[in-house]
C-alpha cells in the first residue's frame, strides 16, 4: 500500500512539474517572439509611417497609429498581439470623427453589421466587433515553424 501511495505521489509530482516547466517554456517562447516582433516593427515601422510602442496595459501587445494616406478614415489604430499559442494577431481599428466606430452608436446597426459580414466574405481580412462594440478588421497567423529569420 505504501508503495502505491509513493508511486502515486511521484506520478503527481512528475505530471505537475512537467506542466510547470512546459508553461515556463511557452512563456519564454512567447517573450522571444515578442522581442523578435519588436525588432521587425522598429526596423520597418518608419517605412509604413507607423511608430509602434509596447502597450502599457498588455505587455504582449504593440500599438501604432497610421494617419497618412487615408481617404475614408481619420486614422487606423493597429494593435499587434503575441498570443500564448504561437500566433500573432492583428487588429486594425478605423477612427472616424474623433473615435472608434461603435455598433451601439451608429444610426443603422443592421446595415453596418451586414456590411461587415459582406466585407469578411470578400476580403483577405475578417471584420469583427470587440467587447466594447468597436469595429475592427483583423488577421491571425500561426508561427508553426517559429519566427521567420528573414
Amino acid at each position: 500500500m505504501k508503495r502505491m501511495l509513493i508511486a502515486g505521489l511521484f506520478l503527481v509530482i512528475t505530471i505537475s512539474g512537467s506542466t510547470i516547466y512546459g508553461q515556463q517554456d511557452d512563456e519564454a517562447k512567447r517573450i522571444r517572439t515578442r522581442e523578435q516582433l519588436a525588432q521587425v516593427l522598429e526596423k520597418f515601422g518608419d517605412s509604413i509611417k507607423v511608430s509602434f510602442t509596447r502597450s502599457l496595459k498588455q505587455p504582449f501587445n504593440y500599438v501604432g497609429t497610421l494617419k497618412t494616406g487615408l481617404t475614408n478614415a481619420e486614422s487606423f489604430e493597429i494593435v499587434i498581439s503575441v498570443t500564448p499559442k504561437d500566433t500573432i494577431g492583428f487588429r486594425v481599428y478605423p477612427h472616424y470623427k474623433g473615435g472608434y466606430i461603435n455598433v451601439d452608436k451608429v444610426n443603422d446597426r443592421v446595415a453596418l453589421m451586414r456590411l461587415l459580414l459582406r466585407l469578411s466574405d470578400r476580403a483577405f481580412l475578417y471584420w469583427g466587433v470587440d467587447e466594447a462594440g468597436d469595429v475592427f478588421t483583423g488577421y491571425t497567423f500561426t508561427m508553426e515553424s517559429g519566427f521567420p529569420e528573414e
